[in-house]
């Protein structure tokens, strides 16, 4: 890494010692050696989340072809039932045509790096695309992975 030998590397030490003195030195040589560890690891987590966000690693995929939507049907009364073509909201639980294929007995999902965790049948999860998803078959799984409940569909299990 740098072209220091022995003769420079005594001179350097001589040098720290004078100017710090013993008893300083320990410490000065401690919290070197963690603001380097400090630095490595925060170079590595912004490496690791540019790689994230930027997919790099990841190979493309061709694009999913889109859905013909559906004309829109008006209801005529504020207290009559959503018409057949409205847009569905994405907090409402997912329908069973578009449900996701988990893992038999995983009843919970969470994204990679997100703070929250899903029942299978939250809206959110069809946001969450296969590569990204995690399972988990228990919520207290989810919450020993410091995940937080979806404040949508509040997931929970009986005692």
């Amino acid at each position: 890494m740098f072209d220091i030998g022995l003769q420079e590397l005594i001179l350097i030490f001589v040098i720290a010692l004078l100017v710090f003195g013993p008893k300083n030195l320990p410490q000065l040589g401690r919290s070197l050696g963690r603001a380097m560890r400090e630095f490595k690891k925060a170079s590595a987590e912004f490496e690791s989340t540019i790689r994230t966000n930027l997919q790099i690693d990841e190979i493309d995929s061709p694009p999913a072809p889109a859905p013909d939507p559906a004309p829109l049907e008006v209801a005529t009364s504020p207290t009559a039932a959503p018409a057949l073509g409205e847009p569905t909201n994405p907090l409402a639980p997912a329908s069973d045509s578009v449900a996701t294929e988990a893992p038999p007995g995983e009843a919970f999902v969470a994204q990679r790096g997100a703070k929250l965790f899903h029942t299978r049948e939250c809206g959110w999860v069809r946001r969450i695309s296969e590569p990204e998803r995690v399972y988990f078959k228990r919520a207290s799984e989810a919450r020993e992975a410091s995940l937080q409940p979806c404040p949508s569909c509040e997931p929970w299990e009986p005692a």
